[in-house]
């Protein structure tokens, strides 16, 4: 006789509703790390804890005079970090932006001055150059394969070794002429470094157009296929050629744009100042940088964003104006910046690992 075993039928539970059930993968993350997991969130905390500082170490920051001052110095370098900050998303360093700028400005003074032309054809003939340098990096980087930093370093030290021996025998001397009395000069000094009222504070024009930038930068970055394009050949090049997108038009399209506010902030100097010494720039191009860092965007490319920067570069201004303001040595203004700079390293990397932990 046998017996048979009859196996009874397996009852599946419905799944439990609620938080109980989720796993890592489906569950809801905090509002909080939501919010950090936004690269611009953390450098906003931080540039609100460096103006608070200052506000009280250096009292004369809260005159209103003193604010726009401030925020004049951090036009300047945010201005320049808005570009340089879509290149790193994009995967690449210019190490050449802080020299560019003085090119650009070189560029447009000599040309005026030692042609006898309205200064607005130096300005058009300088924004070619700096476009032309922009394009030359980035075609440099995609023909190659080299890394960005060598060819930038590579274009760095020729520009730094063409504005001072160019100017040198142009002029004759290591400063441009000065072109305040050539025409198209009083035009052209409205445009890029006029100043306007508010309740009887004089502001530079430069601190619209930085969040003018920024708001464009932004809206490409999120709302344009364009924007896609800059994160996807960030975060990995090789997927995105295969997918269609147009890597080398990306990145050297985003040379060029550092080459245009490359441009932009030499004509502010230039109708600033009427005249450029062609030593200046060296060193510029790691405020840039790390104003970049600091506001969110990666050292390895394919995340960050605009805004970061904008709050990034007001850190910057924010301690080299108020470390004036408290009366300090200015010299402790570069301490502070690799202190910022490490800082916002290591803090960037302990938001990307808590946001993104399960």
């Amino acid at each position: 006789m046998s017996v048979t075993q009859h196996a009874e039928p397996a009852v599946t539970a419905p799944p439990a509703s609620g938080p109980e059930a989720a796993d890592g993968r489906t569950a809801r993350r905090p509002l909080a790390l939501r919010l950090l997991a936004r690269p611009e969130v953390g450098v906003l905390l931080g540039a609100a804890a460096v103006y608070v500082f200052f506000l009280v170490a250096a009292p004369p920051v809260r005159d209103g005079g003193s604010m726009a001052n401030v925020l004049y110095q951090s036009s300047t370098i945010g201005i320049m970090a808005i570009p340089v900050a879509l290149l790193m998303i994009g995967g690449e360093f210019d190490l050449s932006a802080g020299v560019a700028v003085i090119t650009s400005a070189l560029t447009a003074s000599m040309l005026s001055y030692q042609l006898s032309v309205n200064v607005w054809v130096g300005a058009v003939l300088a924004l070619v150059v700096s476009l032309a340098i922009g394009f030359l990096n980035g075609w440099l980087v995609v023909r190659t394969g080299l890394p960005s930093f060598l060819i930038t370093l590579g274009s760095f030290l020729g520009l730094q070794g063409v504005n001072l021996a160019v100017t040198k025998l142009v002029t004759g001397n290591v400063a441009t002429d000065d072109i305040s009395d050539m025409d198209g000069f009083a035009q052209a000094k409205k445009i890029f470094a006029s100043t306007f009222d508010i309740g009887g504070v004089q502001v530079k024009i430069t601190v619209v157009y930085w969040l003018v930038f920024a708001a464009l930068a932004t809206w490409m970055l999120l709302r344009t296929r364009y924007g896609n394009w800059i994160f996807a050949v960030g975060g990995d090049k090789e997927s995105s050629r295969a997918v269609g997108v147009p890597v080398n038009f990306t990145k050297i399209s985003l040379f060029m744009l550092v080459g245009l506010g490359a441009w932009f902030v030499g004509m502010h100097q230039l109708f600033t100042f009427n005249t450029v010494q062609s030593g200046e720039g060296v060193g510029q191009e790691l405020i840039f940088i790390a104003a970049a860092v600091i506001g969110g965007c990666l050292l390895t490319g394919g995340a960050g964003s605009a805004i970061g920067p904008v709050f990034g570069a007001f850190m910057f201004g924010m301690v080299q104006q108020g470390i004036v303001y408290a009366g300090w040595n200015p010299d402790w203004f570069k301490a502070f910046m690799g202190v910022m700079l490490l800082g916002a390293v290591l803090i960037n990397q302990y938001i990307q690992r808590s946001a993104t932990r399960r």
